[in-house]
Parts: C-alpha cells; sequence; structure tokens
C-alpha cells in the first residue's frame, strides 16, 4: 500500500515537472532567436570586480557588443555579472539566463532580458544552441561541465563546430597538457580533437577570430 502511494505521488511530481521542462523551452525558444548572432560566456561566479578576470570578461563583452554580438551568460554573479555588465556598458544586447542555486540565485543587474530556468539541462541548451562562439574564463565544477559537453556535442557531431576559446593560459595549460598526457596517450582521444578549442590570451585576437568565423557562417548560408 505504501509503496503504491509512493509511486502515484512519483508520477503526479513527473507530470508537473514535464510542465515546467516545457515552459524551460518555451521560453527559451521564443526569445533567444530575436537576439542573434549571440556569444556564450562561462567562467566562476565567485569573481568579484576587480579581479583581472572579471576585468577581462568585462572588456571582452564590451568588444563583442560594440561589433553587434549579444552577449549570454548563466545570469548569475562573478564572470557572468562581467559579461553582461561590458556588453550593458557597450550600450549592446544582454542576456542572462539565471537558474535558483546557492551561490547565483540573485540575478545580476546588468542583464538586459532576464530568463529564469528550472533545469540545468534546459538552461544549458539555450546557453549552447543560438552561440556563434563559446568563451569560457576560469571556473569551477559548473564551468568544467559547460566545457565538456559542448567538446562531446561537437566531437560526436551532433552539434555544428563553432569557436571555443578558454581564456587564461596559466588557469587552463594544466589542464591541457593532463588531456595531452592521459586522454590523447591513451587513445580516449583523437589528436583532432585537440583542435576543438583554443587557449588564448589575447582579447583582440578572439574577437577577430569570431568575426570571421561567423562573416563566414553568413556567407555559407546564403
Amino acid at each position: 500500500m505504501y509503496e503504491k502511494y509512493q509511486i502515484n505521488e512519483l508520477k503526479k511530481e513527473d507530470a508537473w515537472r514535464l510542465f515546467r521542462i516545457i515552459g524551460d523551452f518555451v521560453d527559451g525558444f521564443d526569445v533567444m532567436p530575436k537576439y542573434l548572432p549571440a556569444i556564450t560566456i562561462f567562467g566562476s561566479a565567485r569573481v568579484n570586480e576587480g579581479d583581472k578576470y572579471y576585468e577581462a570578461a568585462r572588456k571582452l563583452a564590451y568588444m563583442l557588443a560594440k561589433e553587434g554580438f549579444t552577449v549570454v551568460t548563466g545570469g548569475g554573479p562573478g564572470i557572468m555579472e562581467a559579461g553582461n555588465r561590458g556588453a550593458f556598458e557597450a550600450g549592446g544586447s544582454s542576456i542572462g539566463l539565471n537558474i535558483a542555486l546557492p551561490r547565483e540565485q540573485i540575478p545580476n543587474k546588468y542583464a538586459k532580458v532576464q530568463l529564469n530556468f528550472h533545469y540545468f539541462f534546459s538552461r544549458k541548451v539555450m546557453l549552447i544552441k543560438y552561440a556563434s562562439a563559446y568563451i569560457l574564463f576560469p571556473g569551477g565544477y559548473g564551468t568544467l561541465d559547460e566545457l565538456t559537453e559542448v567538446l562531446v556535442l561537437i566531437q560526436t557531431q551532433k552539434l555544428k563546430p563553432f569557436p571555443i576559446f578558454l581564456y587564461g593560459g596559466e588557469f587552463w595549460n594544466g589542464l591541457v597538457d593532463w588531456i595531452k598526457q592521459q586522454l590523447l596517450q591513451n587513445n580516449y582521444i583523437d589528436r583532432e580533437d585537440l583542435k576543438l578549442f583554443k587557449v588564448m590570451d589575447d582579447l583582440d585576437e578572439i574577437v577577430n577570430e569570431i568575426k570571421v568565423f561567423y562573416s563566414k557562417s553568413f556567407e555559407e548560408s546564403l
């Protein structure tokens, strides 16, 4: 009897969860296409104004917005705030895709458009699907999760390739060395898979590569 009650309650919960999932996707699919081309910026929620990575993300977002790109972030503090802030200060479009978390539950004030998601997976679809490029600043587990997920999607041809930049060589080079020594040497990935991302420290070069990629993609779509 008790087990039957549990099963019925789970069914009710799953039914309501389905509506929340649909709601997440409906909101994203309705809003995101209006703000193309878009660049997604990710990184730690734990850095503050004045941190070198915060200021670099802010400057990069400013530069991208001046070039006509919408800047998309996870909508929270830290690097996400810096990305939205740079675009805001440039007078460009800025989107924050927020989710309720202990350190990120309050959306930053610089995103002109705010979307709130119930689930990580629906939020990540919106962060990835509409991006013309993906820029990752130093961060923790969440940032690594975003990096590895998008790499897998491109590696398995579930997603059309687009530029992935890891900003901050002093932070990322250790991970890249580990990938080469452990994943590549043990044949867990192919050498071509190392070309799916670039470690870069020059903001101008990142912007220029994004512009070239987007122009080429736009021409091919005509």
